[in-house]
């Protein structure tokens, strides 16, 4: 039996909240055997399980009993029987000898100890395919260096607290480097893109720091995702990019399944504007379009196409002649498409009919440009492919009603977080009583919001668990930050309240400067 407390986390997930990582590893077993239809995702971390729902097909109520009835009977983890995952490794860190310093070795010694020991995959996050190996043969606590470093290599293997894991990919990280590994540790154009996904046995070999070769994956081979993007076979050059404006990407509905692995849904961030444009041109609405942030887009189309534009307001003009958002289009082969600076929003969606193109990950056109999945940003001279894959022909009924977005003040709800207990009696009163503002840190990670201080309670490190977009994230400056869709999977702060699905739509089109008040939810109160 693995006692356990099962917290609310939204509308669409719970968290199941164990002892620790003995629990977890127990818990999350259990849970991926018995799993219903609905459960979207099961994202272990430090001492919780994350289960996303869809609760349009398990109602949440539903998904509450089953992980609690799951977490009773779970006996703990039977002893696993998967030959283990084997990374050659040079002991050859930038920190290898502090670190045996600070732990009264030497570095032959901590090498020998860390390649000994045999290692579990907890949990993966920060970045797609990043495992926190635990084992019980490491029984040392090591401290991550005061200062991050602002570049860590893809193979970089370290240690921080109880944890030893290796970079899949050039990142930030604050982490003690002690050896390298030249695996490909994630793909994600494998069947099984994570080299090391949770509950995986691992073991580390020693290799000389000349000529060593990872095992698992074909060795030193950059991640697939990192290579040719174009267009593929089945579509042809639809329109080609003068400029790109702040930020053009590709964005479908997401690659929802894989936060298990560390990936981010990613995905169009005002998802209704998106499904509108491409309903406007008869495309299914979880086809590709693209998702400009503050306008400037400048393109010209190399054939004749139909497009929509939706989302943020501002001028959009073909050939210099102004048209009207939300509303079908031709747009003859060689005419350029313009979309000047928004006057309302921050997110235009420009859907083509037939569907834009790329390269995929893991099932999906959405660029996360933190992750490095997906197609990159568009630039000047990039060529953007359109598919033939338009499932009805372009409505002939007028199109609906629609306006400006109102991005001075919104109301947006919010339901009930897991860690409301970690923050002082004033905290929901001040929470819902303000008025927030979008700070200039905002993107589609997060937007950091400007107001009161939510006073915390309990000012101790919360271990790491499972995130959503929409949590409000708070740090020690008690200002909130919600996520949004390339947020992290996992996260080390306490989360007061969750935006409801309607309301993160509605963030999207906020802009720097745009005030916040809260409401609660529907049945939340």
């Amino acid at each position: 039996m693995v006692t356990a407390r099962v917290l609310p986390m939204g509308e669409r997930a719970l968290l199941v909240e164990t002892h620790g990582l003995a629990d977890v590893l127990a818990l999350h077993q259990a849970l991926d055997v018995t799993r219903p239809e609905g459960v979207t995702d099961l994202v272990p971390a430090a001492r919780t399980v994350l289960v996303r729902v869809d609760p349009r097909v398990l109602p949440l109520a539903a998904a509450r009993t089953w992980a609690a009835a799951t977490a009773a009977a779970a006996q703990g983890a039977p002893p696993q029987t998967a030959a283990p995952v084997e990374l050659d490794i040079a002991y050859d860190g930038a920190d290898l000898a502090e670190t045996a310093d600070l732990l009264g070795m030497s570095s032959e010694a901590l090498a020998g100890r860390h390649a000994a020991a045999g290692w579990t995959v907890a949990f993966t996050g920060f970045a797609p395919g990043f495992g926190y190996l635990v084992s019980n043969d490491w029984p040392f606590d090591v401290p991550r260096l005061d200062a991050p470093r602002t570049r860590v290599p893809a193979g970089a293997v370290g240690l921080a607290g109880r944890f030893s894991g290796a970079y899949p990919r050039e990142t930030p990280g604050g982490w003690r480097l002690i050896g390298t590994t030249t695996a490909t540790l994630f793909d994600p154009d494998a069947v099984s893109p994570a080299l090391l996904a949770p509950g995986a046995l691992v073991r580390f070999r020693s290799v000389p720091a000349r000529g060593r070769q990872g095992t698992g994956r074909n060795a030193a081979a950059a991640p697939s995702s990192a290579g040719d993007r174009g267009i593929s076979p089945r579509s042809l050059t639809g329109f080609e990019v003068v400029e790109p404006g702040l930020l053009s990407t590709l964005q479908d509905l997401g690659r929802p399944g894989a936060a298990a692995l560390g990936v981010s849904g990613s995905g169009a961030l005002d998802r209704g504007a998106l499904r509108t444009a491409n309903r406007l041109v008869g495309n299914p609405e979880s086809a590709a379009g693209v998702e400009v942030t503050m306008g400037g887009l400048r393109a010209v189309a190399a054939r004749d196409l139909w497009f929509a534009v939706t989302g943020a307001w501002g001028p959009i003009r073909l050939d210099g002649r102004e048209i009207d958002p939300y509303e079908a289009h031709l747009w003859p082969a060689g005419s350029e498409l313009h979309l000047d600076w928004f006057a309302h929003g921050a997110r235009a969606y420009l859907a083509v009919r037939g569907g834009l193109d790329g390269r995929a990950a893991l099932g999906s056109l959405s660029a996360d440009l933190l992750a490095g999945l997906g197609p990159p940003a568009l630039r000047a001279g990039a060529r953007v492919g359109v598919r033939d894959e338009a499932s009805v022909p372009i409505p002939v009924a007028p199109p609906a009603q629609w306006g400006a977005p109102h991005d001075d003040e919104l109301t947006l709800e919010l339901a009930p977080g897991p860690r409301a207990d970690w923050f002082a009696p004033g905290a929901a009163g001040a929470l819902f009583e303000a008025v927030w503002t979008v700070s200039n840190q905002a993107d589609r990670v997060g937007a950091r919001l400007d107001g009161p201080e939510l006073v915390r309670s309990r000012t101790e490190e919360l271990p790491s668990e499972g995130m959503v977009p929409g949590a409000l994230q708070v740090p020690p400056s008690g200002r909130p930050t919600v996520l949004l869709a390339d947020g992290p999977v996992t996260g080390g702060y306490p989360v007061i309240a969750v935006m409801t699905d309607a309301s993160l739509d509605l963030i999207a089109q906020a802009r720097p400067g745009t005030r916040i008040r809260f409401r609660h939810a529907r049945g939340s109160d």
